[in-house]
């Protein structure tokens, strides 16, 4: 049987329709971003951790998200360029999302399911709330927005080196 997390569809800043299983037997890490927040540099370590582990099976997936203090305004093309221009990002980014709340996506509501944060609340407190998803056995593990991308080197080597 399909994990039902695989065929939740995504539709990508560029308008394409992508599912996770798009990405099969790759590690995925997902995140809710945006571009005007005190975490936003963060785009460059995922932007790192994209290049230095995609030819591994690392993915990186972008979510815009303005739920969050209002820190994603742009539209489209706006966050594309913004996130090119200002970090370099060619990681997958895609639409705007909302992450809590009753029009939650349905990729970030089984995602909060599978790995609740602090005191197994389901809600994400803040932009730049990271999900790894182990390609194998389709574990989910969860990481702060303060955690900085580099921190979860470890976590990463340890999903593609098995």
């Amino acid at each position: 049987m399909t994990d039902p997390l695989l065929e939740i569809s995504c539709l990508t800043l560029g308008g394409e329709h992508k599912r996770l299983a798009d990405f099969a037997g790759k590690a995925l890490l997902v995140v809710n971003t945006a571009s005007q927040c005190g975490f936003t540099p963060q785009y460059k370590g995922l932007e790192q951790l994209w290049q230095q582990y995609r030819g591994q099976g690392l993915v990186v997936l972008g979510f815009p998200c303005n739920q969050f203090g209002k820190q994603e305004p742009g539209d489209t093309l706006e966050i594309a360029q913004f996130c090119e221009r200002n970090f370099g990002v060619s990681f997958p980014l895609f639409r705007k999302v909302e992450v809590n709340g009753e029009l939650t996506h349905a990729l970030f509501r089984e995602l909060k399911k599978r790995a609740p944060g602090l005191l197994g609340s389901e809600r994400i407190k803040w932009n730049f709330t990271k999900f790894l998803v182990d390609p194998q056995s389709g574990q989910i593990t969860r990481y702060a927005p303060a955690t900085k991308p580099q921190a979860l080197q470890a976590d990463i080597e340890r999903l593609l080196n098995r």
